[in-house]
């Protein structure tokens, strides 16, 4: 574990190797292993022997149930859903023959208690009615299981989800917390994948954002509002700006739970925001959390122009991460720190704060 972490800031250093920073912080890592919260399992096989995992470099279907990245709990219950697929006898989807319903079974598990929301993404509602006929019995034995619903993805395109979600249940997401902060978790919302080392990333960036004593925040690309719930109060403002509707209504959840009431979360384009706003409204710290592909040029013009007094990126890709930083004018790098979210993998988070100069 050390050296993969090892290898991963040489690559880091690498890449940041154009900017002066000036406090490199020590990287955090954690368990290596039982640490994933989330399983994306594609249903291979046949209905009468159902085999979830991936299909192997020569074709070969590849059980992942006992994959030692997931809990003990989550392996039980994973190997439980295959015994589930043959007895519903919904048949797995085949790619090559375009034939089958059942094309995806997707787990997330919540660390604070170890409860779960199932989703089966199916390309039609045919087999709903089996899967609703075993569930009973499904819940019995696993309670914990509290959120199950049937996402349809009728094309034939390697795409996991569809627009359509079915609630079987009358629970419609997942309880969470990481520190202080409970957190919400539906079908279609973002969620970091080592709960561990996201607690630890929300934590360091509150720290860094107390430091600055900021009035007001903007937390862009915000997901489920994990950044900015941390880093916020009663006596800072806060604008949560996400484009799913799903993870907006979870931040909302969350910002009531803790009592919070200058807080406002949208759904909007984040990009399309900043460009909106004017130079009255920008506030003193913005907190982005890209996906892969970064902020892009625009919202690093419009972040340059805006000028707040510091811009706290979390990025989990540090190629798109230094391009931005390349396209942000006027700042300073004064911390950068990497957390090891993604063991085994070469990919990592990286944690970086940019002060105005």
């Amino acid at each position: 574990m050390p050296e993969q972490v090892e290898a991963k800031s040489q690559v880091l250093n690498q890449l940041l190797s154009e900017f002066d920073v000036e406090q490199w912080h020590k990287p955090v890592f954690g368990p290596d292993s039982g640490f994933r919260n989330k399983a994306k399992m594609v249903v291979l096989g046949a209905a009468h022997q159902p085999i979830l995992g991936i299909v192997s470099p020569n074709g070969t279907p590849v059980s992942l149930c006992d994959c030692n990245l997931y809990p003990d709990d989550m392996q039980q219950l994973l190997r439980r859903l295959e015994v589930f697929v043959r007895q519903a006898g919904i048949p797995p989807y085949n790619v090559e023959k375009m034939k089958g319903e059942l094309k995806f079974i997707l787990l997330t598990r919540s660390q604070i208690k170890g409860e779960y929301l199932l989703r089966f993404v199916l390309k039609s509602h045919k087999s709903i009615e089996r899967i609703e006929r075993e569930l009973p019995k499904l819940l019995t034995e696993f309670p914990q299981i509290k959120v199950v619903s049937v996402n349809l993805q009728p094309t034939h395109m390697a795409i996991l989800e569809g627009e359509e979600e079915i609630f079987l249940t009358e629970e419609t997401r997942l309880a969470e917390q990481f520190n202080d902060v409970p957190l919400f978790i539906r079908p279609k919302s973002f969620f970091q994948t080592h709960p561990e080392i996201a607690a630890k990333l929300y934590q360091t960036a509150r720290e860094w954002v107390a430091e600055l004593k900021p009035s007001s925040l903007w937390d862009l690309f915000c997901g489920v509002g994990g950044f900015g719930l941390h880093c916020t109060s009663n006596s800072i403002p806060l604008t949560g700006i996400e484009i799913s509707s799903e993870a907006i209504a979870c931040a909302k959840l969350s910002a009531e739970a803790m009592g919070l009431t200058q807080v406002s979360f949208t759904a909007l384009d984040s990009t399309g925001f900043a460009q909106g706003c004017n130079a009255t409204d920008k506030p003193d710290v913005v907190i982005v959390n890209p996906p892969r592909r970064g902020i892009g040029k625009d919202l690093c013009e419009s972040l340059s122009a805006f000028a707040p007094k510091a811009i706290l990126y979390s990025s989990c890709n540090p190629h798109s991460l230094a391009k931005d930083l390349a396209n942000i004018q006027g700042y300073r790098v004064q911390k950068v720190q990497l957390f090891d979210m993604f063991p085994h993998t070469d990919h990592f988070e990286v944690l970086v704060m940019l002060i105005k100069q």
